[in-house]
């Protein structure tokens, strides 16, 4: 056999049996056997070269770890789901889905497993795998195309499917196997235990050797196309879509259930619950999706969830744990935050020993006492919390827990003001604020500093080389290379991270200095209004508010938290330093602004628009638009079938309401 002949034949063999044990569970060689094939491909090309293609199963794996990752635009948002978490949801669900499609009997959906991994976009191009993407912020995500080559489950031509460009839409996962296989291996070279699955997923996927991501042993389902605009049309059902995804030969989690009306739905919710833990793979509920594309065209989409799917979230897994001590932490704000150190209990697939405990009043209520057995599960099968003990005897010999007094790092008092939950630490100066501020300033949201984790900003904080975010950028890569675990070739990429970060995006560096209620979506608003850290810095209270998505509360954070001497000194000093504090001012007013200075809520909907465009109407000519009614209120717009309790309490407030004559009246003529 001529050797073009022979690497074909190998081709197709090594992509059956991929495809029987990664998407069928139904291997019919052994691994050795099949490792024999892939080594005979590998010595052909290598003695043929010209006969090599990047579809090849040899190629999944090659080149340089990567220097970092570039972010990329998704075709469409890779949009949240809202979460249902009991029957009564389910059908609230139904019922908004039926209100919406003016239609009396429940349709028909799609239930799908929800698979507890790493959200993916696949882009094929005439056939052939051209990029992978994480989700990242919905609208961009990192492009991980030389990890996602390693999936096996992943194809890298789609021999079956569409020439034309679509994306393919699911999620990498690590099966339950392969995990505990990698914790046996931890335990042996005596490293840290992988925390669960998913996250263990999300880091391999995130590493820049794809050698090392190909160990991880990762799989994957799909279970959406997304078809480019002025592409070719797709079948009308999702169900339709799975099989065509299948046909492709794409790996389609095989469980999935057409379901006529939301009764068949909760019957596979119930179902699965009690089912799940005899898969191979980790899942945290299901994902209900209507069958029918086109009336998801006539749903939408709100500004973060689909109106025409949601997420039941399965109950979560409770286990008994002995709980040792509850310890305080105080957190980048000063925030006392109570935690609990328990025996390690494994829990839905993690270790736990540690878990949150909300609030000191909470223990109280819960009469949760240390030394004892105490009911824990991971709430959203995510974060590890303390439900209650399981002694509820209130004369249980146990002392009760009472809040520390004092700051557990500093020594300060610590202070709760009347209308908060929180105690805080008021230090300005409190190792642990600085420490764990600094650990917030480099993460990955914020100023991205790679090489800057926990370990070292720990050794930063006590050696006293950095009492300052600015002190940061007067590091020097001498000073780091004494640190522990930090030889000159990681102070150097430590260096290089950080100077690369001077031109970060201003949002970037305005979430990055911690100020209270401003999260990513936060000061992304506030640098695309006001364009530059001085203009936000010298922005009054009102001008904040007139900012769309900015209400009082985070108006007031971000004015008393520039009115801090301390705090415009640190401005001053990172400008000094060479950081972006100027960028592009993105929602520049237009034109006159009659409006400005009035605030209306909308209820109902709007004939003729949707409410966001009603919204934006209103907001163009410079008013603010809220969710709820207050003595603040300007007016209220009022549409078809409006809410109840915001006509009342208009009535109540003496607030003009509007209807749609009035509305339309008001933005012809808003003067």
């Amino acid at each position: 056999m001529i050797p073009a002949e022979r690497i074909d034949q190998l081709r197709q063999k090594i992509r059956r049996h991929e495809e029987l044990y990664y998407m069928h569970a139904a291997p019919e060689i052994s691994d050795a056997e099949f490792d024999a094939l892939m080594n005979e491909l590998k010595a052909l090309e290598a003695s043929h070269p010209d006969l090599l293609t990047p579809d090849s199963p040899t190629q999944r794996v090659g080149g340089r770890p990567a220097e970092g990752f570039v972010t990329v635009e998704h075709a469409q948002p890779m949009l949240s789901l809202d979460n249902a978490y009991n029957e009564d949801d389910l059908r609230a669900f139904d019922e908004r889905v039926r209100k919406g499609l003016a239609i009396a009997a429940s349709p028909s959906y799609v239930a799908e497993l929800k698979i507890d991994g790493l959200s993916i976009a696949l882009t094929y191009d005439r056939g052939q795998l051209v990029r992978g993407a994480t989700r990242g912020d919905g609208t961009r995500g990192e492009d991980v195309t030389r990890n996602v080559r390693t999936v096996r489950a992943v194809p890298l031509s789609l021999e079956h499917g569409p020439q034309a460009r679509v994306e393919i839409r699911g999620e990498v996962y690590l099966s339950k196997k392969a995990f505990e296989r990698m914790n046996q291996e931890q335990e042996a070279a005596g490293e840290p235990l992988f925390a669960n699955p998913r996250n263990t997923a999300a880091g391999a996927m995130r590493n820049l050797d794809p050698a090392l991501v190909a160990k991880r042993g990762l799989s994957a389902w799909m279970y959406q196309v997304v078809i480019p605009e002025g592409g070719p049309e797709g079948p009308p059902l999702h169900a339709a879509m799975l099989q065509d995804l299948k046909a492709w030969g794409m790996a389609v989690e095989p469980h999935w259930r057409h379901c006529d009306g939301i009764d068949a739905v909760i019957d596979f919710c119930n179902e699965w619950r009690d089912k799940r833990g005899a898969l191979a793979f980790e899942t945290d509920g299901v994902v209900i999706k209507l069958n029918d594309l086109a009336q998801r065209e006539r749903l939408g989409t709100t500004s973060k969830f689909p109106r025409w799917a949601t997420a039941f979230k399965f109950p979560a897994e409770r286990k008994m744990a002995m709980l040792h001590r509850i310890e305080v932490n105080i957190g980048r704000t000063g925030a006392a935050t109570p935690f609990a150190r328990l025996e390690p209990t494994v829990v839905a697939g993690s270790t736990i020993s540690m878990a949150t405990l909300h609030n000191p009043d909470d223990i109280i209520r819960k009469d949760i006492r240390p030394g004892e057995l105490v009911i824990i599960e991971k709430a959203g099968d995510v974060i590890p919390r303390v439900v209650g003990p399981v002694n509820t005897d209130p004369d249980r010999p146990l002392a009760r827990w009472v809040m520390p007094t004092h700051c557990p790092v500093c020594n300060r008092p610590l202070h709760k003001p009347d209308d908060e939950a929180v105690w805080r630490c008021e230090n300005s100066s409190c190792p642990s604020k600085l420490r764990r501020g600094l650990e917030h300033f480099a993460s990955r949201g914020a100023m991205n500093i790679e090489g800057m984790g926990e370990s070292l900003v720990a050794q930063l904080t006590e050696s006293g080389l950095v009492k300052s975010l600015a002190d940061v950028y007067h590091l020097t890569a001498e000073a780091l290379a004494g640190l522990e675990r930090m030889g000159k070739k990681s102070a150097a990429k430590v260096m290089s991270e950080i100077d690369k970060s001077r031109g970060n995006e201003v949002w970037r560096l305005l979430y990055g200095l911690g100020i209270r209620h401003v999260g990513e979506r936060g000061a992304q608003v506030l640098a695309d209004h006001f364009g530059s850290v001085a203009e936000v810095q010298a922005a009054s209270r009102d001008q904040l508010q007139q900012v769309r998505e900015i209400g009082p509360v985070l108006a007031e954070a971000v004015r008393t938290w520039f009115d801090e001497p301390r705090n415009r000194d640190l401005i001053e000093r990172l400008q000094a330093a060479g950081l972006t504090t100027v960028g592009e001012r993105k929602v520049a007013p237009a034109g006159p602004q009659p409006l400005l200075g009035k605030t209306y809520v909308i209820t109902g909907e709007v004939p003729g628009m949707t409410r966001e465009e009603a919204q934006q109407k209103l907001q163009a000519l410079g008013a603010k638009v809220t969710s709820s009614v207050s003595k603040k209120t300007t007016g209220l717009i009022v549409g078809a079938e409006p809410g109840a309790s915001k006509l009342e309490k208009a009535t109540a407030l003496g607030i003009p309401t509007l209807d749609e004559e009035g509305f339309v009246a008001l933005i012809m003529n808003p003067s």
